[in-house]
């Protein structure tokens, strides 16, 4: 799945904002977002972890964990909270648009329009889905139709209630190709929010294939990748070993009342460390070599802030395996402060923030000028950041 452009309206400071153009500048494969505190790179992350709530739940549940849709909605502004994605399944595939509009109806949070479409030739761009309030009709034949040229079956459908997103209700039967694609990429969509101290606890025994949100599982993904793909875990291993001075080995052990552990061996010392007792930085690392090597890659992975915690120099070569994951089929975005991991951007991947009437606004970096010219003679975008060249992203 490639994210080409993403519009959003009436989204906490979101009032009309889009990035990405798939005609002239889709969204890059890997995206890195700066500006100061409180210009929106948390919330423009955030859009994709409300989506998949939405998904999981219902559009009431996912505005009700986030202060409800009177707190989501922006400030002083009318209408529906809305957002477009123009995306591809594959880099080769048709644009496919997903339109979703969110309003109230008697105090109570609606799908208030639900559109999923893309262009078939000489046939334009047919809704395959098309859903108000909880009753609409999606497309069960397009493959067949857009290869024979036969015409588009459509079947009505009426949801369990207007609450819930068409591409859920739907996505679970395959009659419903269009609609059951999207829906597993945004279930697989990751947010990771990696907090140092939440990898360092046992678990319980158990299994666990991907790293949470927080990195709370961490022990047990690692003891996965390592029962189940030891050369993935090797690979790691080897990377630990040259960003971690003295590191010579990770295990996760059980311990006697069955939990499981993170341990680690410094070559200088006979006995490992557990977790706890182990640099920030080196959790921090080891959690996002997890991550990025997970044998099943997500989609779309949103990261924010990764230069917490980890040594400066180490920010370049963790910038590149962002990248790599990416180009191997999973579509990154970064929210960063640090100018040493912006260092290791290019010019078309990198976005700036800023507020204006207490309203964000995204702006790309290839688009100005200046930026171009000095990039090109040599200077390094997070050195030009810090000299406030990125016009408004310096916080007043």
């Amino acid at each position: 799945m490639r994210i080409e452009s993403l519009k959003i309206k009436n989204y906490r400071v979101f009032k009309d904002a889009q990035i990405g153009d798939p005609k002239r500048n889709p969204l890059p494969d890997f995206s890195i977002f700066v500006g100061a505190n409180g210009s929106g790179k948390s919330t423009l992350l955030g859009v994709f972890g409300f989506l998949r709530d939405a998904l999981i739940g219902n559009v009431d549940s996912a505005l009700q964990t986030r202060g409800g849709f009177r707190e989501v909605r922006s400030r002083d502004s009318q209408g529906p909270i809305a957002f477009e994605i123009r995306y591809r399944e594959s880099r080769s595939g048709p644009l496919v648009t997903y339109d979703l509009e969110i309003d109230e109806r008697g105090g109570r949070p609606v799908v208030a329009r639900e559109i999923l479409k893309y262009r078939t030739g000489s046939r334009g761009a047919p809704h395959l889905l098309d859903f108000s309030e909880g009753r609409g009709s999606a497309i069960t034949n397009e493959i067949e139709a857009v290869q024979s040229g036969q015409e588009m079956a459509r079947e009505h459908q009426v949801l369990e209630s207007p609450e819930i997103l068409a591409i859920k209700g739907l996505g679970q039967f395959q009659r419903f190709r269009a609609a059951s694609a999207f829906r597993r990429l945004i279930e697989n969509w990751h947010l990771s929010y990696l907090h140092v101290d939440q990898p360092r606890l046992s678990q319980e025994a158990g299994v666990a294939e991907h790293l949470s949100a927080t990195g709370d599982n961490l022990p047990l993904v690692a003891k996965f990748i390592y029962e189940r793909h030891r050369p993935v875990f090797d690979a790691i291993l080897l990377k630990m070993a040259q960003r971690v001075p003295g590191l010579k080995k990770v295990e996760a052990r059980s311990t006697e009342d069955g939990r499981i552990v993170l341990r680690f061996q410094d070559g200088a010392f006979k006995d490992p460390f557990i977790a706890k007792y182990v640099s920030d930085g080196t959790i921090k690392m080891f959690a996002y070599l997890i991550l990025l090597h997970d044998p099943s890659p997500h989609p779309l992975l949103c990261v924010e802030e990764p230069e917490n915690q980890l040594y400066p120099r180490l920010l370049e070569e963790l910038a590149e395996e962002f990248r790599e994951y990416a180009a191997q089929g999973g579509q990154v975005m970064i929210s960063t402060h640090s100018p040493d991991f912006l260092n290791a951007a290019r010019l078309d991947e990198v976005f700036w923030l800023t507020k204006k009437d207490g309203y964000a606004h995204v702006h790309r970096a290839a688009d100005v000028e200046n930026l171009q010219s000095l990039v090109k003679e040599g200077d390094h975008l997070g050195t030009l950041w810090k000299q406030g060249l990125f016009e408004g992203a310096d916080p007043k």
